[in-house]
């Protein structure tokens, strides 16, 4: 019974001594102090441990949680934490699904604000969609610089599933092939344009890759020098070449009043349509629907620098695109 009660003192001290010193650590205005790493640790050595391998870790990064208070660099002074005996986002900060996106980008930011990457986070949509910092990164997780919590397009797929399905048909961006990278056309963090592509204009973004596309040229195909997108779709299409439409329907939807055609094609233009019956006048069955139709004249579609002659032949070469 004796040594009971001299243990029962014993332990009644050290608890006094541990809430004293937590209540101490409150200054006079009642706010929560600073606790230090070995108390988080002590509780959440798995968090610890990944935290350590992450860059957020890495003293040689000026301004880096590890020159300052480590976790309660973004979780906030601990003590009330503590104090009140743990418990997720009890007494301290955690970023969890009922926190509002604009609070933990705030936590994001207090560091991260000055960052170039983030010069246009105010007008990014993503900001505008409710998106936050820890949706697309993982704070303790190791890694490159970047910390994403999966493979970029994985973790892009994961909201932008329309972008997923347009990637996986026969004609698109070597995407999954690893070859190119979401953020190699657009930036998520926000950008001047429109869908946050990192370029002045769609065309330009295409030069950075297609640059003999650019030009200059003699004679420019109107809807190519204002879009590309006109055309094209970037990200995938059942059709060759990322194109928007089948040749020659494509063409036709600008080319249909004067010149060669001078109509839509029709069943009577294939001869592997089977039409019956008396085609229309001036109409004979002929393939114009073969290999690459329009273009397997008009090759130089995006622009030609053939040269300008007096006679129908030297004209076509240049004003018509042809070989």
């Amino acid at each position: 019974m004796r040594r009971f009660l001299i243990f029962a003192s014993f332990f009644s001290v050290f608890l006094f001594m541990i809430l004293f010193g937590i209540n101490s650590q409150r200054d006079a205005s009642g706010e929560a102090n600073y606790v230090g790493v070995d108390m988080c640790k002590g509780c959440h050595e798995g968090y610890y441990d990944s935290y350590a391998s992450s860059i957020h870790a890495k003293k040689a990064i000026p301004g880096s949680p590890a020159n300052k208070n480590v976790c309660e660099s973004c979780h906030g002074a601990g003590s009330s934490h503590v104090e009140k005996g743990g418990g997720k986002g009890t007494g301290i900060f955690a970023f969890g699904k009922k926190i509002a996106p604009k609070d933990k980008a705030l936590k994001c930011l207090s560091c991260h604000e000055e960052s170039k990457n983030l010069a246009f986070w105010s007008m990014s949509k993503h900001k505008s969609a409710g998106v936050s910092c820890d949706n697309c990164h993982s704070i303790h997780a190791g890694g490159d610089k970047k910390s994403l919590k999966a493979a970029q397009s994985s973790l892009c797929y994961g909201c932008h599933k329309d972008v997923k399905a347009q990637t996986n048909r026969q004609s698109h961006h070597p995407i999954k092939e690893g070859k190119v990278s979401c953020s190699d056309c657009h930036d998520p963090h926000g950008e001047f344009g429109a869908k946050m592509v990192k370029a002045d204009a769609v065309n330009e973004l295409c030069y950075k890759c297609h640059s003999e596309k650019r030009g200059p040229f003699m004679w420019e195909h109107p809807p190519v020098e204002e879009n590309c997108l006109n055309c094209h779709t970037p990200h995938g299409s059942n059709h060759d070449n990322l194109l928007t439409g089948k040749m020659p329907f494509l063409c036709q939807n600008c080319h249909t009043g004067s010149g060669h055609p001078r109509v839509p094609y029709g069943p009577y233009d294939s001869s592997f349509t089977g039409a019956t019956g008396t085609p229309p006048t001036g109409v004979t069955q002929r393939t114009k629907f073969v290999v690459r139709s329009c273009a397997n004249c008009h090759v130089n579609l995006h622009g030609s620098n053939g040269p300008v002659g007096t006679s129908s032949f030297g004209q076509q070469q240049g004003k018509r695109f042809v070989r």
